[in-house]
């Protein structure tokens, strides 16, 4: 049984203006240990598909429809009530950005005790403040340091206290929402060798959430490509680096510097995302295509795989198609 699986999801955010489908018919699954990266530019989904894992998209957010399921259990069908015991045992998340989640007024032993008293309630606020103390030293904060407000640590130290307020109650996965941002290359890369130490030391499975496909493709075993709320692409890292299927996917991978070549031309995409209020028809990758046909104007391609390993969404691959998938570029 995967610790993990997606079924079918559907996220909208219903307004004034209308509906944005934030989220359209994601399935996926991740079993125990595992690292699955969701990559794509902003407004692709990401946050939002990682949210609803966890039942806390904000409103005006709503899952329209799906499974969620945790070691078998739909936490879309829970009350709340038992939600609550869920979040921080079973799956905890890591917000982008630290400042907005940690309580100014509040010192970070008293975030740690409260999250350890919420739910272990036998456990006195003293011994609660002494496995803070253990957690921060093990991430490399000074236990004296635990009676210090959030705005006394640097932006890596508060990241790292994040990291061990989602490890404190020792959860089976953990979501990391562009853990690195606004953080220098080398804090970057102290935070990721954090989250996979920790990762093998508890044996959670992690899900990294990132605009930075190279970030995600050095750290996890599986990929999900995101645009437009779809799911664009999804495969191995390794065979996601050795053979990107999509246009979209590929001129991510044409965006990365190679420090390796030094005749490398990086390339953007051209365009810019579609207003998701107005998605434009068929494909939503076709106006910024470089391959888009006539049928990716009139028809929605559908997620096709291939020996369950591979996933595209696009007309360039025949879902007929035997012992591989053909390209048919034409345009």
């Amino acid at each position: 049984m995967p610790l993990l699986e997606i079924e079918s999801l559907n996220v909208d955010y219903r307004a004034s203006r209308g509906t944005v489908h934030a989220v359209e018919d994601a399935s996926f699954s991740l079993n125990k240990g595992e690292t699955l990266g969701l990559a794509g530019e902003s407004g692709s989904g990401k946050s939002t598909l990682g949210l609803s894992i966890i039942r806390l998209v904000p409103y005006p957010g709503v899952i329209a429809s799906g499974h969620v399921r945790i070691e078998g259990t739909d936490i879309l069908e829970l009350p709340e009530s038992e939600m609550q015991s869920i979040r921080g045992r079973k799956v905890a998340y890591i917000f982008q950005d630290p400042m907005t989640s940690l309580n100014p007024v509040k010192r970070i032993g008293a975030h740690f005790v409260e999250l350890i008293r919420t739910h272990e309630p036998n456990t006195s606020a003293a011994d609660a403040l002494g496995r803070a103390k253990t957690i921060l030293e093990s991430l490399g904060i000074l236990a004296e340091r635990i009676n210090d407000y959030p705005h006394q640590f640097s932006g890596g130290m508060r990241q790292r206290i994040m990291i061990g307020l989602a490890i404190t109650l020792n959860p089976d996965l953990v979501m990391a929402d562009e853990p690195t941002t606004a953080l220098d290359v080398i804090v970057q890369q102290k935070i990721l060798d954090l989250l996979e130490g920790l990762r093998k030391v508890y044996g959670m499975a992690l899900i990294l959430i990132s605009h930075d496909l190279s970030i995600i493709l050095e750290r996890c075993d599986k990929i999900i490509v995101l645009y437009a709320g779809q799911i664009f692409e999804y495969a191995s890292s390794k065979e996601l680096h050795r053979a990107p299927w999509h246009p979209y996917t590929q001129g991510l991978l044409h965006s990365i510097p190679n420090i390796e070549l030094s005749d490398q031309k990086l390339s953007a995409i051209p365009g810019s995302p579609p207003d998701m209020l107005s998605p434009p028809k068929g494909c939503r990758f076709w106006p910024r295509c470089p391959y888009a046909m006539e049928e990716c104007r009139v028809e929605e391609p559908e997620l096709i795989g291939h020996e369950q390993s591979h996933f595209v969404r696009c007309f360039l691959y025949d879902k007929k198609a035997g012992s591989h998938i053909e390209r048919n570029r034409e345009g």
